[in-house]
């Protein structure tokens, strides 16, 4: 006696028709639908941050023959002055 009869589930459809009528249900279970998508994703996006960080990527350190020397001077963009030998009356 304490589980729902299928006369009891024909009753409550029944009765959410006549509240809600037969356009809104649809559109009801459409936007449950994406918001129980939204949080599932969201609970599993909540687990990932705990865990340690994806090892797909590269993020191992580079050898020691690819990294440059400390006395290497790096490039410097060139200044959009010119120069004493590119300019025109220097000569």
């Amino acid at each position: 006696m304490g589980a729902l009869q299928p006369w009891h589930w024909i009753v409550l459809i029944v009765v959410l028709v006549l509240l809600f009528g037969s356009k809104k249900l649809p559109e009801a279970a459409r936007g449950l639908g994406r918001s129980m998508r939204i949080f599932k994703s969201e609970v599993q996006e909540m687990q990932n941050d705990g865990k340690k960080p994806d090892t797909t990527t590269n993020t191992a350190p580079a050898p020691q023959s690819q990294l440059p020397s400390p006395n290497t001077v790096s490039p410097t963009v060139a200044s959009t002055e010119p120069t004493h030998e590119q300019h025109p009356r220097s000569a």
